[in-house]
């Protein structure tokens, strides 16, 4: 039986652990040539060689998404060496924790080159491919913190809510071109990332026992709950979905319930 994302070329950024790590292995799991992006060479390496010990075709791609000379080989070289990028998951980010005023401007402007910029480029990069072939799935990993107030994240809840954004204008943009454009919002997620935001907060066990309650299901979530969706939004099963955002959060942004400090 064929997977689910048989051949399709998949470009995951990000792509070196966590989240990223969790989608490239589920895209491998479904028949996609993956290829794994990142700015660290050793992280990129081991997921390479974890989908190729699942018997996947993934090739490593060390890339900072803030230079567009380097997306831009990273895209020429990923289609050059499989063929042209069917699905792209824009997953690269940073998440400093502080309110607006502790945030220094040179630390605002790099979360907006990695998380919103990264985007940008390799969208820019990616879309001619896309628009050639008549296809193509784009799919953004926002936050619930761009879409609710969650305290210490000012910088980084921007730039979420920002992917929101630009997901609605690329969806009525790039639809006459069969590019569907998509945003997936996870709540707390048991992640390398969450596990350094907590590493630099001053009660790191209460603020999880935080988070856990917040989410109505009464846990934090997974890699793989993820991943799953992202899989949905990658697939041909949602080629009639594009400009919507997947909120994966355990139910935390109907309630709107936020950790207090």
């Amino acid at each position: 039986m064929a997977g689910r994302l048989e051949g399709k070329i998949a470009l995951i950024t990000g792509a070196g652990n966590g989240i990223g790590a969790g989608i490239a292995r589920r895209f491998a799991e479904e028949g996609a040539r993956v290829g794994v992006l990142d700015v660290l060479e050793e992280r990129v390496n081991e997921t390479v060689e974890a989908l190729i010990a699942l018997g996947a075709e993934a090739l490593g791609l060390v890339c900072d998404v803030r230079e567009h000379v380097q997306v831009e080989w990273a895209v020429k070289t990923l289609s050059e060496t499989f063929a042209p990028i069917n699905v792209v998951v824009n997953n690269a980010a940073v998440m400093p924790s502080g309110m607006l005023h502790e945030t220094e401007p040179d630390e605002w402007e790099h979360v907006f080159a990695v998380n919103v910029r990264g985007a940008y480029l390799v969208n820019r990069a990616v879309i001619p491919q896309m628009i050639m072939q008549g296809n193509g799935s784009i799919i953004h990993i926002a936050s619930v913190s761009g879409m609710l107030g969650l305290p210490g994240l000012a910088a980084y809840s921007t730039t979420k809510g920002a992917l929101i954004a630009l997901t609605r204008a690329m969806s009525t943009d790039y639809a006459p071109n069969g590019i569907r454009v998509n945003s997936v919002s996870p709540g707390t997620i048991d992640s390398p990332m969450l596990h350094e935001f907590l590493g630099a907060q001053a009660d790191p066990d209460s603020l999880r026992a935080e988070f856990d309650a917040m989410h109505p299901i009464g846990r934090i979530g997974s890699i793989d709950e993820v991943a799953n969706v992202v899989l949905f939004l990658a697939s041909d099963e949602s080629s009639f979905v594009t400009g919507a955002n997947y909120t994966v959060d355990g139910g935390l942004s109907v309630k709107g319930d936020q950790p207090q400090d």
